[in-house]
């Protein structure tokens, strides 16, 4: 007569398949603090600014890490204003529609509020 195994495949198994459980998972974990740090400014900025700006906070390790940075500020060079937006190192800078103050906003753990001030406001 005819009758069925069954057995868990674990990752101790010695059935001779492959059951590789381990998987690289890049993700923050719960213990993580995230902080923000936000300003508004009434402060213009000329395109290179901003990008000198935002490539800090790309490459300078000792403000904190940062995950994301998003805003709005007035333009110096012309009567637009720039939006932009950074994640995970890389950054977009647009024009966009006047607004009535300018707004920044940094997203990370650890950050140095004091040295992300500096890099934006000076």
């Amino acid at each position: 007569h005819h009758h069925e195994h069954h057995h868990e495949h674990g990752e101790h198994c010695c059935c001779g398949h492959d059951h590789d459980h381990e998987h690289e998972h890049h993700h923050h974990h719960a213990d993580e603090v995230f902080t923000s740090w936000g300003k508004e400014t009434v402060k213009a900025y000329t395109k290179s600014e901003l990008e000198d700006a935002l490539s800090m906070l790309a490459n300078r390790e000792d403000i904190g890490e940062i995950l994301r940075s998003k805003g709005i500020v007035k333009a110096s060079d012309n009567e637009k204003w720039y939006y932009f937006d950074f994640v995970a190192g890389d950054f977009e800078v647009r024009t966009g529609e006047p607004d009535i103050v300018g707004r920044i906003v940094v997203i990370g753990s650890h950050l140095k509020d004091d040295e992300i001030e500096k890099i934006f406001l000076g």
